[in-house]
């Protein structure tokens, strides 16, 4: 079977590009800790376990009127031969082929270690520059420990200390100095598209596919993924921003330590997100762990996209009638966009990233407030508000307050005397006029004040 071609995608350009500058080094020394100091924000997840990181993990920082990239990458284990050490080594070997800085960590308290000199004829061989940092250099008695790493051949290695944060402004200042950096410009919001699901449905497939390279690493054992993973790209001229997340459950399911710091930056990453997609298993079905799945994307007001993945072992399904199996479970979200797609074989890509980018759009929809009111009252003067304790609620008039998610303000006279029936009823009049497909609307009742 020919295997269809990724959708057309690339790095996203509309800036600069800046130095992308590779941390690495063996497990356990500190990499992502450096990585969250050099980007001033905890976006790596680090652990006191080796092998936390196994994925490349981005970060721009500004220094003296520079830009910079910073990749995080998992630990180099040189003996590694298969399992998920030769999968974490081929993303550091992306990272290292990509950059035009390498940063090579190590531990001072344990000096230099068989590993460290296997790692350092690895990068040697790249050809690129290479600054040895000497990290957990707590106290004076560290620093003198540090002296040491001159046996790497690399020159005179730099003191850090990621817990305590010195160090950092010397390795950015020296990075600066050496490497030609983009000027600093304004950022620009792009739209962030999260996929999510449950452990073991193929979201790390799916990112994979979608952008035509082995951005993250993909293994049939659930919890392969552990932070979440931000890409940049484009689609249609547009830029986006996938991001890759651990596998969610409830939380009586979640166990403790790294998963359950994976399953807070999902959420985390979730609540960021414009879009949702919430990626299931087609051949399994939607099951309850789906659904709640659903249920925390809807919460967090992101646009929805259900997605069933691993259609290529769905032969003898009839298309239509799995849709409406599908769309009787998603009753309670009628508004969600549902599509079908095959990770593995790449198919359906192009009509998922194009319903993305419809319900970005979607998103930043703006009704005008006369005919917003025109809609509504015409909608209320067909279907008039129901008495509620005897008591007639009266509707004044609705106005859109603000966008990402669409967010509706009904001023009545009461607003305790609106039952959720009839908020359900206008809402579907505003879907019903205005579309927002896939979009969550946010609709707020507040009562008018009474006058003295």
């Amino acid at each position: 079977m020919t295997v269809p071609s990724p959708p057309t995608t690339k790095s996203a350009s509309a800036r600069p590009t800046p130095a992308v500058i590779a941390i690495v080094g063996r497990p356990n020394v500190g990499k992502s800790a450096l990585f969250n100091r050099f980007v001033g924000k905890r976006q790596a997840l680090v652990e006191e376990i080796a092998g936390t990181t196994r994925d490349r993990s981005y970060g721009e920082v500004s220094w003296r009127e520079a830009r910079l990239r910073f990749v995080d990458t998992g630990g180099i284990d040189p003996r590694a031969e298969e399992g998920y050490p030769e999968l974490i080594r081929g993303q550091v070997e992306q990272a290292v082929a990509e950059a035009a800085l390498l940063l090579f960590v190590v531990d001072a308290r344990d000096g230099i270690v068989p590993a460290d000199e296997e790692i350092a004829d690895l990068l040697r061989r790249a050809g690129k520059p290479i600054f040895v940092l000497a990290n957990k250099v707590d106290n004076e008695s560290r620093r003198q420990d540090a002296v040491q790493f001159f046996e790497l051949g690399f020159g005179e290695p730099i003191a850090v200390s990621a817990q305590h944060a010195s160090g950092i402004s010397e390795v950015l200042d020296r990075a600066v100095e050496l490497l030609p950096t983009s000027p600093e410009q304004p950022l620009i919001a792009t739209p962030r598209v999260a996929i999510v699901g449950r452990p073991n449905v193929g979201k790390s497939m799916l990112v994979n596919a979608i952008l035509g390279e082995d951005r993250v690493i993909v293994s049939p054992v659930a919890g392969t993924t552990r932070d979440a993973i931000d890409t940049s790209f484009e689609f249609r001229d547009r830029t986006l921003v996938l991001v890759d997340t651990a596998g969610l459950r409830r939380p009586g399911k979640v166990g403790a330590g790294l998963e359950h710091h994976a399953a807070l930056r999902a959420r985390h990453a979730l609540d960021r997100a414009d879009v949702a997609v919430v990626v299931f298993d087609a051949k399994e079905g939607m099951t309850a762990q789906d659904i709640h799945v659903l249920g925390l994307a809807i919460r967090s007001r992101t646009a929805l996209i259900v997605a069933a993945n691993k259609w290529d072992l769905m032969a003898d399904m009839p298309r239509t009638e799995f849709e409406q199996d599908v769309r009787r479970r998603l009753r309670f979200a009628p508004w969600a966009i549902f599509t079908i797609v095959s990770a593995r074989e790449r198919v359906g890509m192009v009509p998922l990233l194009e319903a993305a980018l419809a319900a970005c759009d979607e998103r930043e929809k703006r009704i005008e407030t006369g005919p917003l009111n025109a809609v509504i009252r015409r909608a209320v003067a067909e279907r008039p508000m129901p008495l509620v304790r005897n008591q007639q609620p009266k509707l004044l008039y609705v106005t859109q307050a603000s966008v990402s998610p669409p967010t509706f303000i009904f001023f009545v006279n009461d607003a305790s005397l609106v039952h959720f029936s009839y908020r359900r009823y206008l809402e579907n009049v505003l879907r019903q006029h205005y579309g927002f497909e896939g979009v969550g609307l946010k609709l707020n009742y507040r009562s008018r004040k009474k006058q003295k």
